[in-house]
């Protein structure tokens, strides 16, 4: 098993300035929660890092433009975790509950409770 981690926001220096700037300037608004709770102005968030790394799984990260590119046929609502196995995706935090998190430990709890659970949460 592994998981996907995609963003909804591109890839790119000019895209990381931007969203950046929008996330200091109007946070209410910017598009990519998932960005938003694991991510500061210097980079990835010291809790979210550790997290990920004690939970042990392979991991994959995409922004949105890669993960369009890399999966065509994916229709799946951005930004999303996804559980990969044995070649079949599926997501384990959804855009909807991303979206609903108030804070970085919410999330953490969505991704542990789904991964407890072994199915979408």
């Amino acid at each position: 098993m592994r998981l996907i981690l995609v963003y909804n926001a591109n890839a790119g220096l000019f895209s990381a300035l931007t969203d950046t700037a929008h996330k200091i300037l109007s946070p209410e608004t910017y598009e990519c929660r998932l960005c938003f709770h694991t991510y500061g102005t210097f980079g990835m968030l010291r809790p979210w890092k550790e997290f990920l790394e004690q939970l042990g799984i392979p991991l994959a990260f995409y922004h949105r433009n890669e993960f369009r590119s890399a999966f065509p046929q994916s229709q799946v609502a951005l930004p999303v975790i996804l559980k990969e196995e044995e070649g079949e995706y599926s997501p384990l935090v959804s855009a909807e509950d991303i979206n609903a998190c108030e804070n970085l430990d919410e999330l953490m709890e969505k991704v542990t409770a789904g991964l407890e659970k072994g199915d979408v949460t």
